[in-house]
């Protein structure tokens, strides 16, 4: 599994989580929400530190990682975070590996 997070999303993450290089933000399960992978789950965000990192990428200087408890939810996809610029919000593009 393997995170792509662009520039854009990332700068949106610095600035509504205030984040500051080396800062680490991680991406898991939660019960409710809506998802194209898993129904009846969604993902969450949040600043934390990792227990046991099961995929990482490095964004303008920030880290985003999924746990390895958190890997079934991708269903052998790809998570893609990207800036949907009309509503300034990121967005999670669920894409087959």
């Amino acid at each position: 599994m393997e995170i792509i997070v662009d520039e854009k999303a990332a700068g949106w993450y610095i600035d509504e989580l205030q984040l500051q290089k080396g800062d680490m933000v991680q991406f898991f399960v939660r019960y409710g929400g809506c998802s194209n992978v898993q129904k009846g789950f969604s993902l969450g965000v949040v600043k934390q530190e990792p227990e046991d990192i099961g995929s990482s990428a490095e964004s303008k200087g920030i880290t985003f990682f999924v746990e390895n408890r958190d890997l079934w939810y991708f269903d052998n996809h790809n998570l893609r975070v990207e800036l949907d610029e009309e509503v300034d919000e990121p967005t999670f593009n669920y894409i087959e590996q």
